[in-house]
């Protein structure tokens, strides 16, 4: 004989309509709203939910700590805070399109939780939302994701790895505290700012990071306590560096920069400029250089050097490399411009260099001082 004891909801009960020893839940398919706290710390091991349902309320679930998995409507829009909070045996979570908000705390404590697949419809996940999912390994985020919570993933030991979508501007405080199995993250072009602070702070396990060149702010301790970052890829349009943010020398053996380097190969591979090596290397100072590759040693940080200094720096090397290729442009341009007259005069061509068309000399200049540079 079952000891199961199935209920049916119908939207129109009060709290203390549920039975205290409720196993399995069916939900009537008029229903549309789940009440705030409704089968709060009840023993319910399954939970059947039906399309039409729009919304979880508040502590719906809370506390629900025989609930094992669950799967959501099509229809949901809305997981409200703490809707399934320290449930500690939810193993299975499945999200469908047309969810758009997951609210604070509404899966905190969730220990036993594995896999989060997020549809691309949801644009906000709310702060602590997943804090302390221990046994958290694999989160999909996707495009569409506007704002990602503080803390929203904090003290999620298992995680290895996480892949931050083009639609996410800006990394909360201390949204991925303390993940010290967290391997890898992909910042992709379109994140603005990471905020003050502790974002990554004790993410032990990470080795190495490249940030987009949208990115204008790291703040203060962002990665701070991260033991095995070794070496951290920055681009030169960052105008802020917070306090302390990788006050890892023990393990950072360097800070590169992928973009400047990249220019300067070119224009090195192109070999039409024998002194510009010598010209980065009078402006450079305290970054360092390796054939093409430039980069800020651990050392020049140990030793104080300020982001506002490093940044006048990369800008007088910006404006230099600029400088180059503007220089290569306009020899482009006249190629182009040759080739042109080349190809409408006629098949007997015998003066190739009677068609070359040059730049005048004040032109060129004016294009070259309007970088205010000079070399």
């Amino acid at each position: 004989m079952s000891n199961e004891v199935v209920f049916e909801y119908t939207g129109i009960e009060e709290k203390s309509d549920i039975p205290k020893d409720v196993t399995i839940v069916r939900f009537h398919s008029n229903v549309t709203e789940v009440g705030d706290g409704m089968f709060k710390d009840c023993n319910v091991k399954k939970v059947v939910l039906n399309e039409g349902l729009k919304k979880i309320g508040d502590e719906s679930f809370y506390y629900c700590k025989s609930l094992e998995s669950i799967n959501f409507p099509s229809t949901l829009v809305e997981i409200n805070d703490y809707a399934f909070r320290e449930c500690d045996n939810l193993r299975g979570v499945r999200l469908n399109d047309g969810l758009t908000k997951i609210g604070g705390k509404s899966f905190q404590g969730c220990y036993q939780l594995e896999h989060i697949n997020l549809p691309s419809t949801v644009t906000e996940i709310g702060d602590y939302a997943f804090y302390d999912c221990s046994g958290l390994k694999d989160v999909m985020l996707n495009g569409g994701l506007q704002r990602l919570g503080s803390l929203a993933f904090a003290h999620c030991r298992s995680l290895e790895c996480i892949t931050i979508p083009h639609t996410v501007t800006e990394i909360s405080d201390r949204t991925f505290f303390n993940c010290t199995n967290l391997r890898e993250v992909v910042l992709n072009e379109g994140l603005k700012k990471i905020e003050d602070s502790e974002a990554f702070y004790h993410c032990s396990s990470l080795e190495c990071i490249t940030f987009p060149s949208t990115l204008t702010k790291i703040g203060s301790l962002a990665f701070n306590h991260c033991s095995r970052l070794r070496e951290v890829g920055l681009h030169e349009g960052i105008e802020n560096i917070g306090y302390a943010a990788f006050n890892n020398y023990t393990s950072l053996e360097r800070i590169v920069f992928p973009n400047l380097s990249n220019r300067l190969d070119t224009i090195i591979q192109a070999g039409k400029y024998a002194n510009v090596e010598n010209k980065i290397d009078e402006v450079r100072v305290i970054v360092d250089r390796r054939a093409s590759e430039m980069f800020l040693s651990a050392v020049a940080l140990a030793q104080g050097s300020t982001w506002g200094t490093v940044k006048e720096i990369l800008c007088r090397i910006d404006q230099l490399l600029t400088y180059y290729e503007v220089r290569e442009a306009t020899t482009l341009f006249e190629l182009a411009m040759w080739k042109s007259k080349i190809d409408q005069a006629e098949e007997n061509l015998i003066n190739r260099d009677a068609h070359r068309i040059d730049i005048p000399g004040p032109v060129r200049d004016t294009i070259l001082q309007y970088l205010d540079f000079r070399v």
